[in-house]
Parts: structure tokens; sequence; C-alpha cells
């Protein structure tokens, strides 16, 4: 059902799947889009995988539009109107639980924030800004900015559970860190570096509080084009770190939809919305703040 509400003045719109007459108490999965989609775009970019955790019962999946197609993320060095305008994107997603929490009686308290590309650049933000607003957190192809071209980088750590998906093949964000493509810089209108993905993951676990060394194995594989490696931090007391490696993947969800080929291949061993259903326990009702 698409809806819309209003925050600072400004009419934002949003997809929400979910009956609003169901048990109250479910878990609330946002989903935020990448550049140049819309929640709408996303959703079907998606193979509407997310939309089975809301079929099950257990969570209500809402996909919030960002402003010209793009979220106000942290990142210093970009330049697109959500920037410019300084679109108050953490206000739309404090705003959303709320109306949720009323209208389909989510549990507040067991929020995830799911996002690919700059929508998992704007999951990041606010897991270091308002991590009180979230249970846990799910970035796919997108890494975190080095600390100098990162806004955030003051806020006082509060552990999350996070889950990282990432394609080593992939084009526009580099599973290497660095600085991105001219023509990534060109068509997205940004610049800035990035850490690696096992940086990000490495940087996640640390502010867990996680002093182990990971584990890693591989999963599975049906194709030599692509396969997929979990490394896992994880330590008696502090919310676990897990980063999904897909080999040969790009700039890609893993699911039931194959991505442009200019996007890079799609590994379709694993879904995204399957792993973040069994790293959080959605469908069983084990989502809990803070881990």
């Amino acid at each position: 059902m698409r809806d819309s509400i209003e925050v600072n003045g400004m009419r934002r719109t949003y997809e929400v799947v979910g009956a609003a007459d169901s048990e109250p108490g479910r878990s609330l999965v946002m989903v935020f889009h990448g550049s140049g989609q819309t929640g709408a775009a996303h959703q079907k970019f998606t193979g509407r995988a997310y939309d089975a955790l809301a079929d099950s019962g257990a969570a209500v999946v809402v996909y919030p539009d960002g402003y010209r197609r793009k979220w106000n993320d942290a990142r210093r060095e970009i330049s697109f109107a959500a920037r410019k305008k300084n679109i108050d994107d953490v206000g739309l997603t404090r705003a959303l639980i709320g109306r949720l929490a009323r209208s389909h009686r989510i549990d507040p308290g067991r929020v995830l924030a799911v996002g690919y590309s700059n929508g998992g650049l704007m999951v990041m933000r606010l897991v270091h800004e308002t991590p009180e607003l979230l249970a846990g957190a799910a970035v796919i192809a997108a890494t975190m900015p080095e600390p100098e071209d990162f806004l955030l980088n003051d806020a006082p750590p509060a552990p999350l559970p996070v889950l990282l998906i990432h394609g080593t093949k992939d084009p526009i964000v580099g599973y290497g860190g660095g600085e991105k493509t001219w023509w990534a810089k060109k068509v997205f209108q940004t610049r800035g570096r990035s850490r690696s993905m096992p940086g990000t993951a490495a940087y996640f676990a640390a502010r867990n509080g996680i002093t182990v060394q990971p584990a890693t194995r591989s999963l599975p594989a049906s194709s030599r084009k692509t396969s997929v490696e979990r490394t896992e931090y994880r330590q008696d007391g502090h919310p676990p770190v897990v980063l999904y490696t897909v080999h040969g993947g790009g700039h890609t969800v893993p699911g039931p939809v194959r991505s442009p080929a200019v996007l890079g291949r799609t590994n379709q061993d694993v879904q995204a919305a399957r792993l973040v259903d069994d790293f959080f326990a959605v469908t069983e009702h084990g989502v809990a703040r803070n881990g």
C-alpha cells in the first residue's frame, strides 16, 4: 500500500507491506533503496523477497522513498539534492516508526534497517546517529567512508548486530575500498574514499567490543561464476557482525531477480531477505534491541 507522511513540512511517500489489523508487537523492517531508485522500484528490484517477512505475519515491511531518489547519508563528499537541501531522512525514519507503531502496532523495539548502496550508507548514518531507533542493521553493496569523509566520527559507539553483504566485483562500490571509478563519481554525484568491506566488518566488530578473530567458511555454490563466503565476528556478551562476501558478485542484491548486467553478477545461492531473517530471527520473533 502506498501512503505518505509529512516531515518538517515536506510530504514524504512510502510503500508498506503488512496488514494493519494483524497481531501487535511485530517487527518493522525498513528497506532503504539505492541511488536512482524508489521504494517501489527496489521492491521490484529484489523480487519482493522482503515482503515474505510480512507475509509470515512476523513483520511489517516499509519501503520509504528518498528525496529525488536519493538519501541524505553521512558522507561529506556528496553533491545531490538530498544533501544540498539537508533533507531530514533521519526525521523521516523516526516519523515512520512512530506512525507504524500506531497504525500497524509494530514494536518500536524491534526495528531493523536494511539498505542497499546509497540506502546502505543511510543505514550506517542511522547506526551512528540514532542507534536507539534500531534493533539491528543490514548493509548491502556499501562500505564505511574513511574517517575524513564521514560526518559522524565523534558519535559514541552503541553496539548493534550488523549484517553485511558485498560482491568482490562490484563496479560501483569497490570491495577493496578506496576511490570510486570516474564514471561512478559522475553518475552518482559522489566523491571521497571508503574502507574496504573486510575493513568495514572489522570496524563494526570493534564498535561492538568484539576482540576475538572472526571465523570464515565457504557456502555451497551452484555456479563457478559466483560463490559466497561467510565471515562471522561473534563473542559472548557482544552483538555479532556477519559479512557475506559474494566472490564474483557485482553491485547487486543476492536473491531471486538478476540485476542488469552493467551492475555485475547476481548470486542466487543465497537471498538477502532470508539472510536478514536468519540473522535477526525475524520470523521467529527473535529481534531484540541491542542484540
